[in-house]
């Protein structure tokens, strides 16, 4: 099936490409890779949430704004892949940053919502190597920061 008649049949709509909020690329390509910038849940340019994990914000919330972090990943990836989400062969690499309270220890379990959805729209493909590591803080106190690695055609 088509990617974006996976994305319509799950009623998961692409968002556009942020504006960068510092003197960054939101993606780069480099040969057959696109190297994403860290991004946070936001939608329409909003932060969903502001918190710490563990604290104001608790984990199966963490792992929703993780999987809108990894799909605003996603545009950005395909912006770099000529605007074409059809063009991402594979994802390589996903690093999740958790910003944690002290003591919070579940920084696996918010980074399955990234990786469940890349799962759900690349099937076995959207499986990558991952890190999930806990920081003391985020930009704007966002709750997770998600950056891809994918491989492009």
């Amino acid at each position: 099936m088509d990617l974006y008649e996976v994305l319509k049949e799950k009623d998961i709509e692409l968002p556009a490409m942020p504006v960068p909020a510092g003197n960054y690329s939101l993606a780069v390509r480099s040969g057959n890779l696109v190297f994403t910038a860290g991004q946070t849940p936001k939608e329409h340019g909003t932060l969903l949430r502001r918190g710490k994990l563990g604290a104001e914000i608790d984990p199966a919330e963490g792992a929703r704004l993780a999987r809108r972090a990894a799909l605003n990943a996603l545009a950005c990836a395909a912006g770099a892949a000529d605007g074409d989400l059809k063009r991402i062969v594979r994802i390589v690499k996903a690093t999740v940053f958790v910003n944690s309270a002290p003591g919070f220890t579940g920084q696996v379990g918010v980074a399955n919502g990234a990786s469940d959805l890349l799962e759900e729209l690349f099937g076995e493909n959207g499986r990558p190597a991952r890190s999930a590591v806990g920081v003391a803080e985020l930009p704007g106190d966002a709750p997770c920061e998600v950056e891809l690695v994918v491989e492009v055609r």
